[in-house]
């Protein structure tokens, strides 16, 4: 008699472990997001800040700003800089975005890898230096794209110029 009250009593847990797990199973996911994502003026500032900290060192280019979603937010582009720099500043801050890694160390990267080098073939992509992820602590808000200095790694360092200035904000 025993023992059957014992199987009754591990049927009845069972059965109510059985029921918890197939109620946790049918609970929806939340439906809402929260995320961060760059402001208008923010990208502004930022945009303006790399135009002018390559204008200090001689240099005329363009700078575009984007989302966390690749999306564009604010373009600026120097007196006299090549319209090439509005294209190449775009695509660089979008691959910068995308991938949430700066397009130098992307490049790099894909010439010492032979399968990364596979990374060009991405429609968009452009693997130069000059873009940068922004980030709010680790979280990569957007990034800013710098185009038309005489190399990749000086469009970057104006990038990364403009991102200091803007530091406590982020």
């Amino acid at each position: 008699m025993q023992s059957i009250i014992r199987l009754g009593g591990v049927a009845v847990l069972l059965a109510a472990s059985f029921t918890q797990v197939q109620a946790q199973a049918q609970t929806p996911a939340p439906a809402v997001r929260t995320e961060k994502n760059i402001s208008l003026a923010l990208a502004n500032q930022i945009a303006a800040e790399a135009v002018a900290a390559c204008a200090a060192n001689g240099y005329n280019v363009a700078a575009t700003v984007v989302d966390r979603a690749g999306t564009v937010r604010a373009v600026q582009r120097a007196d006299n800089a090549g319209p090439h720099t509005l294209a190449s500043s775009e695509r660089k801050a979008w691959t910068s975005a995308s991938a949430k890694s700066p397009t130098q160390a992307m490049m790099e990267g894909a010439q010492k890898n032979p399968g990364g080098a596979n990374l060009v073939y991405l429609p968009g992509f452009l693997l130069l230096g000059g873009g940068v992820p922004v980030k709010s602590g680790n979280e990569v808000i957007g990034a800013v794209g710098v185009g038309g200095a005489p190399g990749g790694h000086l469009d970057e360092q104006c990038a990364n110029a403009a991102l200091e200035k803007v530091k406590g904000l982020l």
